[in-house]
């Protein structure tokens, strides 16, 4: 089975940048190992591996193919506290406070989010109770909607366990009947698969889940366009735009807009002087949604060079196979003591979060 690269855990930038992680490479060294399974070993959702490599193909790479690992990041617009979530980004962005000993970290994974015509919420909330084995009870609206699509025997209530939708570590925020959870489809992780809930692979689900504490900050953004400088230059991300956020303004200009505090005499977030923009470039970029930070400084190696430069390590792991495909860790269980239950008092909230009515969803 393949094995698990550790959690995407980053110290945060110094002054003048705010940029994590690197690209990397890998030769695939295996036959049967398929992008969705390296995409996981990285933690990176469908959209991300797929649109770095798209010439290769995501269920049977020949033997040899060089993949570009895009584990480099743009950090979201602050503040940098708590749970921030960048619906277009489809990533999760979890920033951990310095302690004595231990420096400011920033921790990200990549999330599913809504289905076409579902969203999830945008703006400030927190998380306000936390659940081990949560069970489901099948919103009406959901159930009718599987029903449409042929489903017709679509089960009424899932109980907890690894077959559970709702995953089996799951944290609830201030917004109606949003969670962020695990998922029993690991392998739609990155895509538009949930009804408003943002899901996780089961193994980032365990590793989170323990981390956050009740009250933590959560905020939920829409922001396509995300502007990166590292090393004097500047970089600009984009993703697929989300239509259930509509704007007026073209990518193009979207793109620009989120440029603009990098265009003056010196930016903020620069720690040189002016940079000097390759417009070109940019509206390349904003066309293209390829998820990967494009370097857009004139004169900046673009990404293929950039990608070439990167020496590849073969990926030697199989595939995860079919026991992985579940809401269970392809790990050992962790101790229970290491994933305590946090829930505000009993009678403020359901020992079990059955999910009935409203903006039901998962």
């Amino acid at each position: 089975m393949a094995g698990l690269a550790p959690a995407a855990v980053f110290p945060m930038p110094g002054p003048g940048s705010n940029m994590v992680g690197t690209l990397q490479a890998v030769t695939i060294a295996n036959p049967d190992t398929t992008l969705l399974d390296v995409a996981r070993h990285f933690d990176l959702g469908y959209p991300e591996i797929t649109e770095a490599n798209p010439t290769v193909s995501p269920w049977v790479p020949r033997l040899g193919s060089r993949i570009i690992i895009p584990t480099e990041f743009i950090l979201p617009p602050g503040p940098h506290e708590g749970i921030v979530v960048n619906i277009p980004q489809r990533r999760l962005f979890y920033f951990v406070k310095k302690t004595p000993g231990k420096p400011a970290q920033v921790i990200t994974f990549p999330v599913s989010i809504s289905q076409a015509g579902w969203k999830t919420p945008l703006g400030e909330t927190r998380i306000i109770a936390k659940f081990r084995d949560p069970s489901w009870v099948v919103p009406k609206s959901i159930r009718e909607q599987h029903m449409r699509d042929g489903e017709m025997n679509f089960p009424i209530y899932f109980p907890p366990g690894p077959d559970n939708p709702m995953g089996m570590l799951a944290l609830q925020t201030g917004f109606s009947m949003i969670f962020i959870h695990g998922t029993n489809r690991p392998w739609g992780v990155g895509m538009r698969t949930s009804h408003g809930c943002l899901h996780l692979y089961p193994e980032d689900a365990a590793y989170l889940f323990p981390m956050v504490k009740l009250g933590t900050p959560v905020r939920i953004i829409d922001k396509p366009y995300t502007v990166g400088v590292r090393n004097g230059v500047l970089y600009l991300g984009s993703s697929e735009l989300v239509s259930e956020y509509p704007s007026e303004l073209s990518s193009e200009n979207r793109a620009t807009a989120a440029l603009l505090p990098y265009t003056g005499q010196r930016s903020s977030a620069a720690s040189s002087p002016p940079l000097d923009i390759d417009w070109a470039r940019v509206f390349a970029v904003a066309a293209a949604h390829s998820y990967l930070p494009i370097p857009i400084s004139s004169g900046a190696p673009d990404l293929e060079h950039v990608a070439k430069a990167i020496s590849a390590e073969p990926y030697t792991y199989g595939p995860y196979g079919s026991s992985a495909n579940n809401a269970a860790t392809p790990t050992e269980e962790l101790p229970t003591e290491q994933l305590p239950t946090e829930q505000l008092p009993t009678e403020q909230l359901p020992t079990e979060p059955l999910l009935e009515s409203g903006q039901d969803q998962k």
